[in-house]
């Protein structure tokens, strides 16, 4: 039999903290399905909304070795994501162990034959602790001088050098013309 295992989160800011969570949930399990939490549901839970777009989140997700599945999570009930996949065990950080909602899954999980297993939280590092300090550096920055823009996606890089080009070709026409009337 194969045992599946799903390890849900919102996955913003993606950090070694989520790589862990993965690396770990992986070795317990042959297949693993990550649920990726929607906006609105994060937005419900949180009462914020991702930095990172959910698009992205799930790319993100989906490209880490260890990840066999991703699925977006739209149902605060588990059990109900349960029904939809069929896991066997679900991961989560050991920051939910003992809360009051955490128990309560792991009761009706128990009485469907599921495994909760808690992995380490990584202390160090939290999309919260980095939500916090993009919020700090913005607060700081000073009106005058914009908000730091996305780089262009990869498949429109290249026209950099090129503008820089007609630039620079601009700027010596430009010299060209000067030079003789100094």
């Amino acid at each position: 039999m194969t045992r599946i295992g799903f390890a849900p989160g919102v996955y913003d800011l993606f950090h070694i903290g989520h790589l862990n969570i993965l690396r770990e949930a992986r070795r317990h399990c042959d297949r693993l399905v990550a649920g990726v939490t929607s906006d609105d549901l994060t937005a419900q839970l949180k009462g914020r909304v991702p930095v990172v777009p959910l698009a992205e989140r799930i790319d993100i997700v989906r490209s880490v070795r260890y990840v066999d599945e991703v699925v977006v999570e739209r149902e605060v009930d588990k059990l109900k994501t349960w029904k939809r996949i069929g896991f066997h065990v679900i991961f989560k950080g050991d920051d939910w162990r003992g809360t009051p909602k955490w128990e309560e899954f792991e009761r009706r999980f128990a009485q469907v034959g599921v495994e909760v297993v808690y992995f380490p939280y990584t202390m160090h590092t939290s999309s919260t602790l980095l939500r916090g300090a993009l919020e700090l550096l913005s607060a700081h920055q000073p009106p005058e001088i914009p908000s730091a823009q996305l780089p262009e996606p990869l498949h429109q890089e290249g026209g950099h050098e090129q503008d820089m080009g007609r630039q620079q070709r601009a700027v010596h026409r430009k010299e060209d013309v000067l030079a003789p009337q100094e």
